[in-house]
């Protein structure tokens, strides 16, 4: 399998440049934090998702643009399609979990797309379907090299932040961002990217350690808070990050729930527990971070798009 390249990573950030916001590099939770972040949280649609979509829809044809998008998605890359179409003067069909968080859904309503809400096992069933139905060009999460390319503009972009960095931190879900962030840090020599993932969602852990891709049910990965990494690792992300990856590290719920409130009472950041998953790593010491090089360290704050009253209760709970 051909994996996605720094050049297709520097295409994309020109391709994109007017759609995305180019996020800041931010000091850490706490004077002796140890690490930055980089918070995608601040996008239009709240998370780093925009990026590979708004790739992915620029680099359809124009015919097949013009019939319109689909996709299959928990939230955050739905409303970055529906988002992209719609700059992209097109339309957009977003197949949704019937579990995804109420406030994912209705800003994907807002955003102008059409909302199907099926049983979390139909979802990608259903988007094929109406691929080959009504002919509309499916733009995967995850699974597509221009997607993963256009996520790896959040790499390409902390490496310009920050010229000392040796470790970026980023969740894992589907892989496309870890995948494409591994894939710009090739282009310095010594930087690690390391993925986190919960501990009722590590999938992508227990492939890299066996040396396969694995994958868990639905009823397993279901059980975490993180509901944007319950999707598992697409062939094509495996083999990205077994080949360029320093691993996955894996949190608890105690510590994404920890780490949410971290987030918000010291860094001023809201974050979905997903968007946490790597500062909670940090902040429970599974990749270390040093207090004098903060710059060293940056944890990828991936989305912000967080149920309002699960977020209440998070931060009700410090």
């Amino acid at each position: 399998m051909d994996l996605v390249t720094a050049d297709d990573v520097r295409a994309a950030a020109t391709r994109i440049a007017g759609l995305v916001v180019r996020t800041p590099l931010t000091t850490g939770p706490g004077a002796d934090a140890g690490f930055c972040l980089k918070p995608e949280s601040l996008q239009p649609t709240g998370a780093f998702k925009l990026r590979g979509a708004g790739n992915a829809v620029a680099l359809l044809s124009p015919d097949r643009r013009a019939n319109g998008v689909v996709t299959h998605s928990s939230g955050n890359h739905g409303l970055a399609l529906a988002r992209a179409a719609r700059a992209q003067g097109t339309s957009c069909t977003v197949v949704v979990p019937e579990s995804a968080p109420t406030v994912k859904v209705d800003r994907i309503r807002e955003t102008g797309a059409r909302v199907e809400l099926v049983p979390v096992e139909e979802r990608l069933a259903r988007a094929r379907q109406l691929e080959e139905e009504q002919g509309l060009a499916l733009v995967p999460p995850f699974d597509d090299p221009n997607v993963i390319a256009g996520q790896g503009t959040v790499g390409s972009e902390i490496l310009e932040q920050s010229p000392d960095v040796e470790t970026i931190v980023v969740p894992v879900g589907g892989g496309g961002l870890a995948s494409g962030v591994a894939t710009a840090a090739q282009a310095v020599p010594g930087v690690r990217v390391v993925g986190v993932e919960p501990e009722l969602a590590a999938d992508a852990a227990e492939s890299l350690r066996l040396g396969r891709r694995v994958t868990w049910p639905d009823e397993s990965t279901g059980r975490t808070m993180a509901d944007g990494v319950r999707t598992g690792l697409s062939e094509r992300t495996y083999e990205h990050l077994r080949a360029r990856s320093g691993g996955v590290v894996t949190v608890t719920e105690d510590e994404i729930a920890h780490a949410v409130r971290v987030l918000a009472c010291q860094a001023r950041l809201v974050a979905e527990p997903s968007g946490a998953l790597a500062a909670a790593a940090i902040l429970a010491g599974r990749v270390p971070g040093d207090p004098a090089r903060p710059e060293a360290t940056v944890a990828v704050v991936s989305g912000g798009n967080v149920d309002p009253a699960l977020f209440a209760r998070l931060i009700a709970a410090a």
